[in-house]
């Protein structure tokens, strides 16, 4: 096996065991919230806090890991989610709503480290693999989509404190990536690319390609955590058991990370920003689904729908994204990146629990359409320029 093709299954194994406990956190952070908080308005915080989290952590991370490598940083990055975890953990035992809020907060910081395995395989990638290392990394995310889930239902009521055995099945997966990490044989940056700054971050986010990224990874992952956060929410006031929503989030991230054994493909075969538009073209398809009905049918294949639009715009930027830096700016544009992402991520997670209670499933869904069609015209515009040749990057 190729160094290369070694070092991404590792990385897809480390998105396994990452979206595994996300996908145990989305399934349980809203729900535990509306347990502990006072005000049910305020019941999709502890979320929010997961999404504060990693916004604090990526750039500082992305930063960290230029300096000491990528192996290091994400060992970091584990220890942090599994001091999370513990106070997630200690949080529920005493029905603490705020200290679930630090936690859940703490544990994010680990998301912000995670973030960069995709990056980590555009690292190691020679160029024609480069697009298909960052898609099979994400598609590790499936393992998650399956396992996750599973493992919230199962473990939920496991003691007598509900959601206590969830929260501490978070600590055993973390452990676990703990001692995955160390088998990846990434060598640290050369000193060169360690102490070159290259172009300042404006002028690196000054290119179209940059811009249209950026703004399509990170309203992608808005809609979704928009949508997403409050699925549970909205299906148990629409009177679904438990069961249905774990059920629906389970598929959502299937169809997240499902496509990516073949998005990478599709991007080599139709170009990145075709691939993207259709992306952008399924955003839209999961509101129109979403406003049909209230059936749990409504409900997967809206979540279906979005987690395939996400999995094209997530992919997509990527790629886009790593045509526009040199290797010695790629910390400060990695970052810069995925700092905007969760800040989108946090404003929209921050707003839905509210949003729901005080509007309704149909005006969130409303809400979402102006943030879809953005990216779509981002999208059109570049496409235009490129096939005027433009110089775009």
């Amino acid at each position: 096996m190729r160094a290369s093709h070694k070092t991404v299954a590792i990385l897809a194994g480390l998105q396994a065991l990452l979206f595994t406990g996300n996908s145990v956190g989305i399934a349980i952070h809203g729900l535990a919230g509306l347990a502990l908080a006072e005000n049910k308005a305020l019941a999709t915080l502890p979320v929010t806090g997961w999404v504060i989290g990693a916004a604090i952590a990526t750039f500082p991370a992305s930063l960290l890991m230029k300096r000491i490598g990528r192996r290091a940083g994400f060992t970091v990055g584990a220890l942090i989610g599994v001091v999370g975890a513990g106070i997630c953990s200690a949080a529920v035992a005493l029905g603490s709503f705020w200290l679930l809020c630090l936690g859940t907060m703490v544990f994010g910081a680990n998301n912000g480290f995670g973030q960069y395995f995709r990056f980590a395989a555009a690292d190691v990638a020679p160029p024609d693999f480069k697009s298909r290392a960052i898609s099979l990394v994400l598609a590790g995310g499936l393992v998650g989509g399956l396992i996750g889930p599973e493992t919230s239902k199962l473990t939920v009521d496991l003691l007598a404190t509900r959601y206590l055995g969830a929260y501490l099945s978070l600590i055993g997966f973390l452990l676990v990536a703990l001692a995955l990490v160390q088998w990846l044989k990434i060598p640290p940056p050369p000193e060169e690319e360690r102490s070159a700054g290259g172009r300042a971050l404006a002028l690196i986010a000054a290119q179209p390609a940059f811009f249209v990224a950026v703004l399509s990874a990170a309203f992608a992952y808005g809609v979704m955590n928009l949508l997403m956060t409050a699925t549970p929410l909205a299906m148990g006031i629409c009177g679904h058991p438990y069961a249905a929503a774990a059920f629906v989030i389970q598929w959502h991230i299937v169809a997240m990370f499902a496509p990516s054994f073949v998005t990478g493909s599709l991007i080599k075969r139709f170009g990145v920003l075709n691939v993207m538009l259709a992306g952008a073209a399924l955003l839209f398809v999961c509101v129109g689904i979403a406003l049909s009905g209230i059936a749990v049918a409504h409900f997967w294949f809206a979540l279906v729908a979005l987690g395939v639009g996400w999995n094209f715009l997530y992919i997509g930027g990527t790629t886009l994204l790593t045509e526009t830096y040199a290797p010695a700016e790629k910390a400060k544009a990695q970052g810069a990146n995925d700092l905007a992402i969760f800040l989108v991520m946090a404003v929209s997670s921050s707003v839905s629990g509210v949003l729901l209670h005080r509007n309704g499933w149909e005006i969130l869904n409303y809400l979402a359409l102006p943030f879809a069609a953005a990216v779509a015209v981002a999208l059109l515009w570049l496409s235009a320029r490129r096939g005027l040749g433009v110089r775009t990057a």
